[in-house]
């Protein structure tokens, strides 16, 4: 190899991390190959490739992809309430279904509890077709989409009848305690502050939970206020609380979407 010696031994190290998970099996894809070349330029101790999370339905293995991820998975892990800030594509929803799902699977939690508000559930809710579940279920569908991913339908819709998997409204959480549960609250910068105090206020006894949000994608009526904004501010530095920004480095999906959260955010700060 020639070429400036820093150069040529990060080059190295990105090699020897992509083949030693190669030769353990692991499915390398160029994700991986630009995660272990940021953290190498960043001078990070990684020496490896982040563990295989989950496999999917079609055995494709899932993995933290970028450095943000891996510091969102980290943080689940390690604290029982986690926040996951950040634009849209960075796979916030995805990930925390796939930690929820893990934790179901290894035992840690008896069911999982997934919700979004509705937020144009007001009037405009009672003018659709069908009953309630027929009501809400366009806005869960994210969030079904992602379990999909992951798990039979059959086992699903098991999961769903027995009630070990709930997908929910937001306002479906008043008065309840949530314990031995894997809770995620997607979309949460569309919850006043009212009710993210009650959401948060529902954990139990033995339960972990996600609450993920796109602060530059309020879509609250009436100029309410978005409980979301505080969190940094009012959980920052509170211990078990794990508070993880990303950003338009950590979109996954189409590399063009990381230039329009770049074009919106230039406009949002221009004088």
């Amino acid at each position: 190899m020639h070429g400036e010696g820093s150069a040529v031994e990060q080059a190295y190290d990105v090699v020897r991390r992509v083949l030693d998970a190669a030769v353990r099996g692991a499915q390398v894809t160029p994700d991986d190959v630009a995660l272990a070349a940021s953290d190498v330029r960043r001078g990070g101790k990684q020496t490896a490739l982040p563990e295989t999370l989950y496999r999917s339905q079609r055995g494709r293995e899932i993995r933290p992809k970028t450095a943000g991820q891996r510091a969102f998975v980290d943080a689940i892990q390690q604290n029982t309430l986690t926040f996951g800030i950040g634009p849209a594509g960075t796979g916030k929803t995805f990930l925390a279904v796939v930690m929820a799902v893990r934790a179901l699977r290894a035992r840690e939690v008896s069911r999982l509890i997934l919700c979004r508000p509705a937020v144009e559930a007001g009037e405009r809710l009672g003018f659709l077709p069908g009953d309630l579940k027929e009501k809400v279920d366009p806005y869960m569908r994210p969030l079904y989409d992602s379990l999909a991913e992951l798990l039979d339908d059959t086992v699903v819709a098991r999961y769903l009848e027995r009630g070990i998997i709930e997908v929910a409204p937001l306002a479906y959480m008043r008065g309840r305690t949530l314990s031995e549960a894997f809770i995620i609250l997607d979309e949460a910068q569309n919850a006043t502050r009212d009710q993210l105090k009650m959401f948060l206020t529902r954990l139990g006894a033995g339960s972990k939970m996600i609450v993920n949000g796109d602060v530059t994608q309020i879509d609250l009526p009436g100029g309410a206020s978005s409980g979301l904004l505080e969190v940094p501010r009012r959980f920052g530095g509170i211990p078990d609380i794990a508070i993880v920004e990303l950003n338009e480095t950590d979109v996954v999906r189409h590399p063009l979407v990381s230039r329009i959260i770049r074009a919106y955010a230039a406009e949002a700060s221009a004088p």
